[in-house]
């Protein structure tokens, strides 16, 4: 028989706040932008994706699964990939 005990545990619970985001049926191109996107257009594209986030039932989740896997690409949790980038650097892990 083999001996499980060495493997992870259930790790649905550590995933399944995905299930109850805001994001979760559009179109993932709101979140991500397009190579050479620059200017107005990412700025637009990206209050957009953080108006939806803001309405998040799981924003906190979303932001803390982002900064501690340091996603490097994409709105996640309402901050931009620069945001997460800045706030990582300056040690803080909660914003206001």
């Amino acid at each position: 028989m083999t001996d499980v005990s060495r493997l992870p545990g259930p790790m649905a619970e550590a995933w399944e706040w995905q299930y109850d985001g805001a994001c979760r049926e559009l179109d993932t191109e709101m979140f991500f932008h397009p190579e050479g996107e620059r200017g107005s257009t990412r700025r637009r594209r990206a209050a957009a994706a953080k108006a939806v986030c803001a309405t998040c039932p799981v924003l906190d989740q979303c932001r803390e699964y982002a900064l501690s896997s340091q996603e490097p690409y994409g709105i996640w949790g309402g901050m931009t990939e620069e945001e997460r980038r800045e706030l990582t650097r300056s040690g803080a892990r909660r914003i206001s």
